[in-house]
């Protein structure tokens, strides 16, 4: 490349979170970007972290993770001159998901998370705040930056030419599924039950006095929100399912609702504060209990259904339609299953999971598997009916095999590229300060020589 220094390698430095008694190092400021610092104990706490990944890593290392910071510092620093937004329900939905993904880690233990950090939920989520609010403008800016970066036909086969033969890449056999998850059905029985549960519980609420927050942590069968006593945090029109929403939008302040019926159940609502559209309540969710006849019940509907496509008799994208659970993230895509890793609907065979890769195996191209049952995130009970797409052989980079993925990667570097040159321009009028302990690292040196006027 022309400039002088090369940000190919530059990501978004994650918020991090480490464990209390890890940190032994004494502050000091080791560069300063504009109007932002960077601190000697967060380049150590990311060093610690990629080292986790990979233990052969050199400390020289630190000499590259101290410029991924300046750049996104760098970010940061031109967002709040240009008065970039970050809501502060944004910070909070981000928050809470770093909280859930926390608690599955923990196997829904919070006395074990605050045992390992040392720190409450609360405390820990106001240690991050700041660091999660930064790196949403960071975000904010760079999409900004590289939003206008498309990638034309013959710049991907530009892109693609420009690879030595003998450096292109080796693709491994990959797989493309659709699949059909169906929610087993509650009995009429079991559904009452969850009712008046959760009608004895309101009771114990408006009548008796009880605590909401405390309620919902003993009993709140929403994994997500009930360890933190219900809180939903701000949320916008649209976020809920109608019957939720519904009746959150008609609460005044520390009003509780009515047992209130949605697909997930029996929720009482207790409406914290309301800014304009968006409401802050917290909730408690009562679920009915799927019995084993219902299980059964939805195993032979299955077993109809699988029965149906294979006779010719119904699509799979119709089967999908009519029986799908909609809150599925392939039930929009026609029943395609996005890879998580990739961002695109093909797995590598170890990429799958293990029931899948079981259950497809041995499957020609077009067929569907039996029904078979597995748990959700969130512990509910459901079964899937899974269709081997497309199958491919290992093998080398091909464009026209290959397009998809090749496209992203051309596009990945022009936006790179875009990053790399507003970067360099911004230096010459943002004031840049590195201290002595790494004053020495070359690529840093490049930095300071860009910042010189």
């Amino acid at each position: 490349m022309k400039n002088t220094i090369s940000i190919l390698s530059f990501l978004l430095i994650p918020v991090l979170l480490a464990a209390q008694n890890d940190r032994a190092v004494i502050d000091q400021i080791v560069a300063t970007v504009g109007g932002e610092i960077i601190l000697l104990s967060e380049v150590q706490e990311q060093y610690a972290y990629v080292k986790q990944q990979q233990r052969d890593v050199p400390e020289e290392y630190t000499c590259v993770i101290l410029q991924n910071m300046i750049i996104q510092k760098l970010l940061v620093n031109q967002a709040k001159i240009d008065s970039v937004e970050v809501k502060d329900e944004e910070v909070e939905n981000q928050l809470n998901a770093r909280i859930d993904r926390l608690m599955l880690y923990f196997n829904q233990d919070e006395k074990a998370i605050e045992d390992f950090y040392g720190q409450s939920i609360n405390q820990i989520k106001n240690q991050l705040r700041g660091d999660m609010r930064s790196q949403l403008l960071a975000e904010r800016m760079q999409g900004q930056i590289t939003g206008k970066a498309t990638i034309t036909p013959s710049e991907v086969k530009r892109f693609f030419n420009n690879i030595p033969v003998d450096s292109l890449p080796y693709f491994n056999a990959e797989v493309e599924i659709r699949e059909l998850v169906y929610k087993p059905r509650v009995s009429k029985a079991e559904a009452e039950k969850a009712q008046v549960r959760a009608e004895e519980l309101r009771k114990r609420i408006v009548e008796d006095g009880e605590d909401f927050a405390e309620l919902a942590k003993k009993y709140s069968a929403d994994q997500g929100s009930g360890s933190n006593g219900g809180d939903l945090g701000f949320q916008k029109r649209g976020t809920f399912v109608s019957e939720f929403e519904a009746a959150v939008y008609k609460l005044e302040t520390n009003q509780v609702s009515q047992v209130i019926e949605t697909e997930f159940g029996f929720h009482i609502i207790q409406m914290l504060e309301r800014r304009g559209n968006l409401v802050h309540a917290r909730h408690i969710l009562i679920k009915p209990e799927i019995t084993d006849d219902d299980l059964e019940a939805a195993k032979a509907k299955l077993d109809s259904v699988q029965q149906s496509i294979k006779n010719g008799e119904m699509s799979f994208s119709d089967a999908v339609k009519r029986f799908g659970d909609k809150n599925q993230a392939s039930y929009n895509n026609d029943g395609r299953v996005p890879n998580p890793r990739t961002g695109n609907t093909f797995f590598e065979v170890a990429d799958l999971e293990t029931d899948v890769f079981f259950a497809i195996d041995g499957l020609a191209v077009g067929d569907v598997t039996e029904p078979f049952p597995f748990r959700a995130p969130d512990g509910n009970r459901l079964f899937k009916l899974v269709m081997l797409q497309s199958r491919s052989k290992p093998h080398k980079a091909d464009l026209k095999q290959d397009y998809g993925k090749i496209q992203m990667a051309a596009l990945e570097q022009k936006k790179s590229e875009y990053t790399e040159a507003w970067v360099l321009e911004k230096l010459r009028s943002t004031y840049l300060s590195v201290g002595a302990m790494y004053s020495g690292c070359p690529n840093l040196k490049q930095l300071l020589e860009q910042n010189r006027p």
